[in-house]
């Protein structure tokens, strides 16, 4: 599983990584968390307002921090498609 946060270093995008980062290391999930500052890769990913964060490809949330029930979510289902071999 991969999650990006897109974004420049905002407060929003800061928490957003600080609460995501904290669930993978409780929940031990096979996460690869990547930081996505450059502004030529957050406008080409058509994100307006920051952060952005996409999972596996897929956008999630733009604009707003995740709730850790959303970002617990994300990593369960994760969980749940590895475990039929997705």
């Amino acid at each position: 599983m991969k999650i990006e946060i897109f974004g420049t270093g905002c407060a929003k995008c800061k928490a957003s990584y600080a609460l995501i980062d904290r669930l993978i290391t409780e929940t031990g999930a096979p996460v690869e968390l990547v930081k996505v500052e450059d502004i030529a890769a957050i406008m080409g990913a058509g994100i307006m307002s920051t952060p952005g964060i996409r999972v596996d490809g897929e956008m999630k949330m733009v604009g707003k921090t995740p709730t850790t029930a959303q970002v617990r979510d994300w990593l369960d289902a994760a969980a749940k498609g590895a475990g039929h071999g997705a």
